[in-house]
Formats: structure tokens, C-alpha cells, sequence
């Protein structure tokens, strides 16, 4: 059994002048909901054992956050291809990933980690998860996908579960939709 939790960076700062879209940081609603869902994943136990993260300026800072309220840090593998990437290139770094790796922390961007759900979680009507992602995969959102499997590299299309689905305004209903 795998299992791969993915999460998108917290809501980034579109009043920052950067000059390039990698470089924009977090808003403070961003670095907040990311203290929060650190929080949520220690209360919940949820263990990692390889993380691997787009070097993107708003990830790094989510997980500096996330990793506080965690009460923990892993090491990152940094991957630039996780960087806006489409969910076919997910899926070849999920298959990338080391087997000795059996619960896997990947923090990246939409809409490539929505469409990776969508394409590893069954449509078949039976999970209520799989909807609420399809309607929309949130800022700072934590998604956590099991799979009957020995290696990554058999990861495939419609061979995940959606076992939780945790947003922001889930636990905290001020970092919910209009917010500031």
C-alpha cells in the first residue's frame, strides 16, 4: 500500500510586483490556512516519508509554514517539472518515485494537481471526495490518495482512492470563499 498526499500551496500574493509568476509569495490568508493544515495533518497523524515539491516561491513558503505548524520538517526533493505541470507529468514523477517511499508528501499547483486526482480516482459515482475536487481543489487544500500497490511505477489511471480531502475553510470557515 502507497500513499500520496498531495498539497497545493497556500493562496499566493497577486498585489506582489514580481516580475516572474515563480516568484510570487503568499498572501497573509495563504500563510495562515498553511500553519492551519500543518496543524491538521499532526492532529491527524499523518506521517511522511519523502516529500517532493515544486521550488516555486509560494510551495516553498507553504511548506516553511505547513512544516511549522507540523511540529516537523522533511528534506524536499525539489522538482521544477511539478511547476505547472499537467497530470500526465505528475503521474511520471509519482512512478519516479523511490519504493522505499511509502507515504509521499508532493506540494505543487493547480490545475495539474486536480487533473491528477481526477485521472487517478475512479469517476465511478461512489466517492463524494472525488466530487467535491472535481467542483474545486482549493488554496492550501491536503488530498491523500491510497493505492494497492507494491512500486510507484504502478501507479495508474483509476487506481487510486481518495481517502480524505481537507480544505482550508474545513477548518477554519474565515479561509473559506471571499475571505480576506
Amino acid at each position: 500500500m502507497k500513499r500520496l498526499t498531495l498539497l497545493r500551496h497556500a493562496k499566493s500574493d497577486w498585489d506582489d510586483p514580481v516580475a516572474r509568476d515563480f516568484d510570487r509569495p503568499l498572501n497573509r490568508r495563504g500563510e495562515k490556512a498553511a500553519l492551519l493544515m500543518g496543524q491538521f495533518a499532526a492532529r491527524r497523524i499523518m506521517g511522511f516519508d519523502y516529500l517532493v515539491a515544486s521550488p516555486a516561491v509560494r510551495v516553498t513558503q507553504t511548506l516553511d509554514i505547513f512544516f511549522e505548524g507540523y511540529g516537523e520538517t522533511l528534506d524536499a526533493h525539489w522538482d521544477r517539472r511539478i511547476y505547472l505541470a499537467s497530470s500526465a507529468t505528475l503521474l511520471d514523477i509519482v512512478r519516479e518515485l523511490p519504493d522505499s517511499a511509502e507515504n509521499v508528501l508532493m506540494a505543487g499547483h493547480n490545475p495539474g494537481f486536480e487533473e491528477l486526482i481526477l485521472d487517478l480516482v475512479p469517476d465511478n459515482g461512489s466517492s463524494k471526495l472525488r466530487e467535491d475536487v472535481e467542483i474545486k481543489l482549493p488554496t492550501a487544500s491536503l488530498a491523500v490518495m491510497e493505492f494497492a500497490i507494491d512500486k510507484w511505477r504502478q501507479a495508474a489511471a483509476g487506481g487510486a482512492t481518495l481517502a480524505s480531502f481537507t480544505r482550508p475553510r474545513d477548518l477554519d470557515p474565515a479561509l473559506g470563499p471571499g475571505s480576506r
